[in-house]
């Protein structure tokens, strides 16, 4: 499934972009099943959380984002390419569309940047340019943990390559994310609300967030990362 909730001619295929190739029906964008199961995850992130995220959180931003482009122009657009325009959007339906178009997109790639096997740390071109942007693995994560950390309120947390061809990390609040920055691209992503991982950690974000590398899918983010450097080449 690629990024819109719509079948793309790989399943394992990370687009950064979704595919322009868009149903005209009232109901643009459908809820993408994960690539595991609910209790895949376990003992980092528990069954019900997984869940409830997922069934709850994830399918009510595509239903709101789907009422609110309902008979508009902007009902055949992919997510990025309409977020990355959202201050072009009309008001009466901006706040939406950055809510829950973000919330869609977010969770959409959320679910792909993690997998049973994952963990580790990533190698070849990736991990040169992790060594090279922040000096090596461990300090990319200290850096990535201490902004996840520090950011107050929901949000997100972001590994991005920006249009220099360099990695950057950097939060945004609520379901904003880089596609809303001009040129960032997002190649790994933790989620910070916390219904993501109150019903296991409670107000514990740090155990969170130290467990998550245990299930960081770095295959995805090499894929993202090789199509980032397609595209800036």
């Amino acid at each position: 499934m690629g990024i819109s909730g719509k079948a793309t001619d790989s399943p394992s295929s990370i687009p950064i972009k979704t595919s322009n190739r868009h149903q005209k029906t009232a109901m643009a964008y459908k809820l993408p099943p994960l690539p595991y199961a609910y209790d895949a995850l376990e003992p980092f992130l528990d069954k019900q959380t997984m869940h409830i995220h997922h069934q709850n959180h994830h399918a009510t931003y595509i239903s709101k984002l789907n009422n609110a482009i309902k008979g508009t122009e902007f009902e055949n657009i992919d997510i990025p390419t309409l977020l990355g325009k959202l201050y072009k959007t009309p008001k009466k339906i901006r706040g939406t569309l950055r809510n829950s178009g973000g919330g869609h997109i977010n969770h959409s790639l959320f679910w792909k940047m993690m997998s049973p096997q994952g963990g580790g740390a990533p190698n070849g071109e990736l991990a040169t340019a992790i060594d090279r942007g922040f000096g090596d693995f461990k300090h990319f994560q200290k850096t990535f943990c201490e902004i996840a950390l520090a950011h107050s309120g929901s949000g997100w947390a972001w590994l991005v390559q920006k249009l220099d061809a360099k990695l950057h990390i950097y939060s945004t609040p609520n379901q904003d994310n880089p596609f809303m920055q001009t040129g960032d691209m997002p190649l790994l992503g933790l989620d910070l609300w916390e219904h993501a991982y109150y019903l296991k950690y409670k107000n514990n974000r740090a155990d969170y967030i130290k467990n998550w590398w245990n299930i960081v899918s770095w295959r995805t983010v090499d894929q993202r990362y090789k199509f980032a450097q397609e595209t800036t080449a």
